[in-house]
């Protein structure tokens, strides 16, 4: 867990920086925005892995402007919920997109 968390910290210190100096074009996202989709997606991610219910390598996350969308496979529709509870009860999670598909 703590080798999640560093990376985590790692990825958002870089983000930070590497995005600073950009200028933002019409439709894009912010740099305050971006890194706090970016720290979204992260949180997801890190709870997915702790949870043993969801097969965190099976599941993709992406956020735009605090939406999350969620997609990949699942083993049970179980698992699927799960993941959609997990990605809602992330903090500045507005909105969630589930299209993880439940293989038999």
């Amino acid at each position: 867990m703590k080798y999640v968390r560093a990376i985590a910290l790692a990825t958002l210190a870089g983000i930070t920086l590497i995005g600073s100096g950009c200028a933002v074009m019409r439709g894009q996202e912010t740099t305050g925005s971006y890194v706090d989709d970016s720290a979204i997606t992260t949180a997801v991610k890190a709870k997915f892995v702790e949870d043993p219910t969801v097969a965190a390598s099976s599941i993709s996350v992406e956020t735009l402007n605090g939406t999350v969308q969620l997609s990949g496979f699942a083993k049970s529709s179980a698992e699927r919920n799960q993941a959609e509870n997990i990605a809602r009860s992330v903090k500045n999670v507005k909105g969630v997109r589930n299209d993880i598909v439940v293989r038999p």
